[in-house]
């Protein structure tokens, strides 16, 4: 698959090397494409990409010096007792060459659960004044890497020119890799495979036949994603196997503290802990509604945050030993089941997630914007909303409704009528309503109601 739409975080290193012994830092959730960034950001700039084993410290050693020596012929030629040694060594050959980097070293975490004096080593090698090389460190596990970089204890803490977080890729640029799929379409494709590189590449080949993508990729048992939530958090480090109760209870659609806590026999205040390490590692999200503290945990809701990961849980995860001897026909049909369900919540993200950019594509609605971002709204027993959203000014509110529906929408939404303002906790501002719907229909209240359909969704998400 061809490299995809990075030009911000590309910007952002290249922004760092402007700077004398620039040190940068990238985390991010597995599969989402931090080491293909680096690798062709580093290839750009005449860098050296290396990659840590899970090993240990003198055969990781080993290792790094094997690939060091790609650029200095003669770096493996000895032994490094310790990584003092290595680095110094590693520093001096490229003074001497007048080699800049960056030398980008993936993986750090797995030398850190190695050896933990690594992280003062490093601190203690990069304060050095006569260090000129520019390097750049990567982890996949974000509990490791908050602990030693990012927080405020960390030996590395406040030395980084640039720190940030690898996010999905924008759903709209599916349409890069599925070009032959209409815009409803990438709705479903994005059901799938929500926006993590990896997983775009391996449905590549199939196009748009998703039923083979699914059956091949993850419900066949010898499928490549078939164990993908176990290996997750297998591959964490240390390993997170322990949250994976919690994540089957949200999963299964338990959202609320008291609710996975109750399913779980467990006194709610024991899952501050594991939420706290899922919503770290990018596997939960915590959903507050519109106009309420989002310090208060009253209201919050926790759902799966990867549209794939939810598919996994509420498809494989209950049905493992089924589809290890059903034949594909089986298969599929668990997967038909949920798909509508799947979809419609994928939908009703995607509305959400394009708020904020609808200037890019929707004249009407981006005039009366822009947006700040969406959120849903509930309380009691008043009526849920799906979209919610301020304009930037505070003049506007924007009141939405998300329908996923294979037809074109022959009337308005369900959005209560009257004066939404008191539920809301907004007075005085104009209401503005929508339907978000993902194919082109006319709408009853045509002078109330705007439509915005999935072609707008997507490409103000590209």
């Amino acid at each position: 698959m061809q490299f995809l739409n990075r030009s911000d975080e590309m910007r952002r290193l290249d922004g760092a090397l402007s700077r004398p012994a620039a040190f940068a830092v990238l985390w991010g959730r597995r599969r989402v494409g931090k080491s293909r960034l680096l690798i062709e950001w580093s290839r750009r700039h005449g860098g050296l990409y290396t990659v840590a084993d899970q090993s240990a410290p003198p055969v990781q050693r080993r290792y790094l010096a094997e690939a060091v020596a790609e650029r200095f012929p003669g770096f493996a030629d000895v032994e490094y007792p310790d990584w003092r040694s290595l680095l110094m060594r590693l520093s001096a050959e490229a003074e001497q060459q007048g080699w800049p980097g960056p030398f980008v070293l993936d993986e750090l975490p797995y030398l850190l659960a190695a050896d933990s004096a690594l992280a003062g080593i490093l601190q203690n090698w990069l304060d050095r004044p006569e260090r000129r090389l520019q390097v750049v460190v990567c982890g996949s596990s974000q509990r490791m890497m908050h602990s030693a970089v990012l927080d405020a204890a960390a030996p590395l803490y406040g030395r980084a020119a640039e720190a940030f977080a690898l996010r999905p890729l924008l759903p709209g640029h599916l349409a890069d890799v599925f070009p032959f799929t209409d815009h409803a379409s990438l709705v479903s494709l994005y059901a799938l495979w929500g926006g993590m590189p990896r997983y775009w590449e391996l449905a590549e080949p199939f196009g748009d036949n998703l039923e083979a993508a699914v059956d091949a990729l993850v419900l066949d048992p010898a499928g490549p994603l078939h164990g993908e939530a176990n290996r997750l958090l297998r591959e964490e480090t240390p390993p997170a196997t322990a949250l994976r109760p919690v994540l089957d209870t949200i999963g299964n659609g338990v959202h609320r503290v008291s609710e996975i806590a109750g399913r779980l026999s467990m006194p709610a205040s024991s899952l501050s802990k594991p939420l706290a390490a899922l919503l770290e590692m990018g596997l939960v999200r915590r959903e507050t509604p519109f106009g309420a503290n989002p310090k208060s945990g009253k209201r919050s809701l926790y759902r799966i945050e990867d549209p794939f990961l939810r598919l996994w849980f509420r498809v494989v995860a209950p049905h493992r030993a089924a589809l290890a001897v059903a034949p594909r026909e089986t298969r599929l049909q668990y997967w038909r089941r949920h798909q509508p369900h799947l979809e419609a919540l994928a939908w009703e993200e995607l509305c959400r997630m394009a708020v904020p950019f609808l200037h890019r594509s929707d004249a009407a609605l981006g005039k009366l914007g822009p947006w700040e971002p969406a959120q849903r709204h509930w309380r009691g027993n008043a009526p849920e909303l799906d979209i919610v959203a301020r304009s930037v000014d505070g003049r506007r509110l924007l009141v939405g409704e998300a329908k996923w529906t294979k037809t074109p929408p022959d009337a308005a939404s369900a959005i209560p009528r009257g004066d939404l303002g008191p539920m809301l906790g907004v007075d005085s501002a104009q209401l503005c309503k929508a339907l978000f719907a993902p194919l082109h229909g006319k709408l009853k209240e045509k002078a109330s109601t705007h439509l915005v359909d999935a072609r707008t969704v997507m490409r103000s998400l590209a």
